[in-house]
């Protein structure tokens, strides 16, 4: 590892610490309204409370503890926020305040810290994001050993009650900063996931959407041509701008699609790809511009790696579940069923070994990338499936989709009642119907032709429903409107 020039953090924070209120605390990560209840003092805080308590576990460990032959140290990246610079920078003098080094990845998505944390064997690792939200907000997304997750249950709250108290503790000698940016290592090992001497002619459409995805996305294109990987690449919004010109990179939203669908059409191309803005989240479009549901391609994802590595196991969420579990089933894979969100996954991941989990969210993990999500492994396995397979995206999917239509995911705002009431509700009101209840991530009911899954987002005040059937579109627009209709007398508000 080439050690670069030691240099020291602009954040000069308070002499004092008095006791205060955090709320920008959630149950994966940290995400804030600037000025509000994320700024830079709040961000040294964290950071200190973050090095101390990593810190601890390192110093206080036994000589053989595993925890013994890491790098004292902590990664951190951000993204192209405006506020993202100034917010890491006082996270990195609260980590060296803590007596703990920092290695700094420079501007990064959230997969480079993932895979940066374990390659440098560090403590821990911190990008400084806030992903799709609106652009007056930020937060930090932490993991600890081997990149593995933190959330409520397991560290995160702890990190908020020092941070809030204040009390920290002043070490004999601070930490050293270096500066070590060279993305070599992470996209050498992305690229490690597919076989580019298959890869055939095939035009890409990828929109970065101004954000911090184009440099990862060059560096990719240029090694797939340095393997005379005969791929053609257009590429929209691709330069980072943390003014977000083109609006928040987040393709959940259907007005963000456009773009890429128009461009797609136009060029003609074979593939549509976008990412959210710290590009762990990859969105798929057909060769005719179509939007494919991400569980459509956890089940496309499921089948290539079963079809290369017979009887692994697959982790999936329950919001949206029938096409996973037949695509595992007739590839004769093992089916591992986990509460959403990544803590969970990866928690379930690691015990079950599986060699891939996905969620509809687009969210996509890989046991071979640190059991990390990633937004760029999941568009490079499937140019290598059209390549392999000569089919199109379409091709590849419709048979998914018409064997198990869904409604995609509904969200509702919430005006009078809470969620745990509207969820007890609405288990009463099907109760007549013996469906089968599953509680593992909010309510899933199945009636055998039809299920949903209604559950409160961990993230916002809203409610979310999935429905799908087995092969009965009508069903499904029945049911849908049905639910839809019961939730609004509820005052659950479409959003």
């Amino acid at each position: 590892m080439t050690v670069a020039p030691t240099v020291q953090s602009p954040y000069h924070p308070p002499n004092t610490f008095a006791s205060i209120t955090i709320d920008s605390f959630k149950a994966y990560d940290i995400r804030g309204e600037l000025g509000v209840n994320l700024n830079e003092d709040i961000a040294y805080r964290i950071g200190r409370a973050f090095g101390q308590l990593l810190g601890q576990r390192y110093y206080s460990a036994d000589t053989t503890d595993e925890l013994k032959a890491l790098n004292p140290a902590i990664v951190i990246g951000c993204d192209i926020r405006h506020s993202s610079k100034s917010l890491k920078q006082a996270t990195i003098a609260g980590i060296i305040d803590a007596g703990i080094d920092v290695i700094d990845l420079g501007m990064t998505g959230t997969e480079e810290v993932y895979f940066a944390t374990s390659h440098y064997d560090a403590l821990g690792g911190i990008e400084v994001t806030a992903s799709h939200n609106p652009i007056n907000y930020n937060g930090l997304k932490l993991v600890k050993e081997h990149s593995k997750p933190i959330s409520a249950d397991d560290g995160l709250a702890e990190i908020q009650q020092l941070a809030e108290s204040g009390q920290f503790i002043s070490p004999t000698d601070k930490g050293k900063l270096q500066l070590l940016s060279d993305k070599s290592a992470y996209i050498n090992h992305v690229m490690s996931f597919v076989d580019t001497n298959k890869l055939k002619p095939l035009k890409l459409v990828i929109n970065s959407g101004n954000g911090s995805a184009g440099p990862v996305v060059d560096l990719l294109i240029d090694k797939l041509a340095q393997a005379g990987a005969p791929i053609e690449v257009i590429k929209l919004h691709h330069t980072p701008d943390g003014s977000f010109p083109n609006g928040i990179p987040n393709p959940m939203i259907l007005a963000n699609r456009a773009t890429t669908q128009q461009a797609v059409i136009a060029h003609k191309a074979d593939l549509g790809i976008a990412f959210d803005g710290d590009f762990d989240r990859c969105f798929l479009f057909d060769e005719s511009g179509e939007f494919i549901d991400g569980s459509y391609v956890v089940g496309m994802l499921a089948q290539a790696f079963l079809d290369k590595y017979a009887g692994e196991s697959i982790v999936y969420d329950p919001r949206v579940l029938y096409n996973t579990e037949a695509v595992i089933k007739d590839h004769g894979g093992q089916g591992v069923v986990s509460k959403s969100g990544h803590s969970f996954i990866k928690q379930v991941m690691r015990e079950s070994g599986a060699i891939y989990g996905g969620e509809m969210s687009a969210h996509h993990y890989f046991r071979d990338f640190c059991y990390c999500d990633s937004g760029m492994i999941p568009w490079l396995l499937t140019i290598e499936l059209l390549s392999t397979t000569g089919k199109t995206l379409s091709e590849l999917v419709t048979g998914y989709i018409a064997a198990f239509p869904s409604s995609g995911e509904l969200n509702f705002r919430l005006t009078t009642h809470n969620a745990p009431t509207i969820i007890k509700d609405i288990e009463a009101k099907f109760s007549a119907d013996m469906p089968v209840k599953s509680t593992l991530d909010g309510l899933s009911l199945d009636f055998g032709e039809w299920r949903f899954n209604l559950r409160a987002s961990n993230t916002e005040p809203l409610i979310r429903l999935n429905i799908e059937t087995r092969g009965d579109g009508q069903l499904l627009s029945t049911k849908t409107q049905d639910i839809e209709h019961w939730l609004a007398e509820q005052g659950a508000v479409r959003a």
